[in-house]
């Protein structure tokens, strides 16, 4: 069975270790299985930072299912230290409001110099999980430069508007600046990343993990290529709620459900990606919603199911009522 997986970061890496379970893989590493497991990681956070490439959510899925997260944080190095960011601080170097532990430093070292010398980040990802083995290919969604920018009005000069990066928006902030828009630079003119589009077209079963429907699985989506393979792909196609009880489980998804206009609950999110049955755009087969919660998605299956990932067997149920409402047979 092949399973594709489009994931964001804390949220998406936790569900992709209950895909894993699901289908009898480690969790954590890598093992023996016939199935496949492909993640398709969202770069639009991605970011330069003291003359380092910064890809936060490729490198939570990789620690994550690599067995090197700190999982009290949900990202970063598990035992880090911060003397770098701490001398960093004492020359008064900015962005003071992004910490970079030292540990983690050597996986942007490592990633910088190999952009640096040509390689694409689809090459730099593969050599990265030569250390970590994941037990699943982690792909990014492109090797083009991709960056999720936010327009908020300017908190020095109110009368204006400014675009600030979104992990400027999201760290410095958080996302407390109300977003008049909510941008991926770069998206249009980009080309999906080698082996994307053909994961797609080969899978069994699609999945939208529970990340944030705007700048996660969003912003994936609006590589040029992508959304249209979801739409013909002959694999089920089947997401998971990220809103529960209308809130976000974790992070600030509603201020970015209310920069595009979309409220924030189970069935607007739902709507929000659409029937690939009944409409021209839509994306979706299946819709799961947390228990209790209720959605009318018109032409989507929608299932009730527990949604807390509170560990790994629970999130192994949710990603087996996936794969079960996307018409794969476990």
């Amino acid at each position: 069975m092949k399973v594709v997986v489009i994931v964001g970061g804390v949220g998406g890496a936790r569900f992709l270790l209950g895909v894993k379970a699901a289908l009898g893989l480690p969790p954590v590493g890598a093992g023996e299985s016939p199935h496949e497991v492909t993640a398709l990681v969202n770069t639009g956070d991605d970011v330069w930072m003291h003359g380092l490439r910064i890809c936060p959510d490729l490198d939570t899925c990789m620690y994550t299912l690599g067995g090197g997260i700190d999982t009290a944080r949900g990202w970063g190095h598990a035992g880090e230290t911060w003397t770098v960011k701490e001398e960093l601080a004492a020359y008064g170097a900015e962005p003071s409001w992004f910490g970079l532990g030292d540990k983690d430093i050597a996986t942007h070292l490592i990633r910088s110099r190999m952009l640096r010398a040509g390689y694409p980040l689809s090459a730099v990802t593969e050599a990265l999980c030569d250390r970590w083995q994941p037990g699943a290919r982690l792909l990014p969604m492109t090797d083009d430069r991709v960056e999720t920018h936010v327009v908020v009005d300017d908190p020095d000069e109110p009368e204006q508007r400014k675009a600030l990066h979104f992990q400027e928006w999201w760290v410095r902030y958080r996302a407390e600046l109300p977003a008049h828009s909510i941008v991926p630079v770069g998206a249009e003119e980009a080309t999906a990343g080698p082996g994307v589009l053909e994961a797609i077209a080969e899978a069994d079963a699609v999945l939208f993990a529970p990340s944030n429907p705007v700048v996660s699985v969003g912003t994936v989506l609006a590589v040029p290529g992508v959304r249209e393979a979801v739409r013909k792909t002959a694999g089920g196609v089947v997401g998971l709620s990220p809103i529960i009880g209308g809130k976000p489980l974790r992070g600030m998804a509603d201020a970015c459900l209310t920069a595009i206009g979309v409220e924030t609950s189970a069935e607007a999110v739902g709507r929000h990606y659409g029937s690939r049955q009944t409409s021209s755009d839509g994306l979706l087969d299946g819709w799961l919603v947390h228990s209790g919660d209720k959605a009318d998605v018109p032409g989507v299956a929608v299932r009730a199911v527990p949604l807390i990932m509170s560990d790994v067997d629970a999130t192994a149920e949710m990603a087996r009522a996936a794969l079960e409402l996307s018409g794969v047979d476990l």
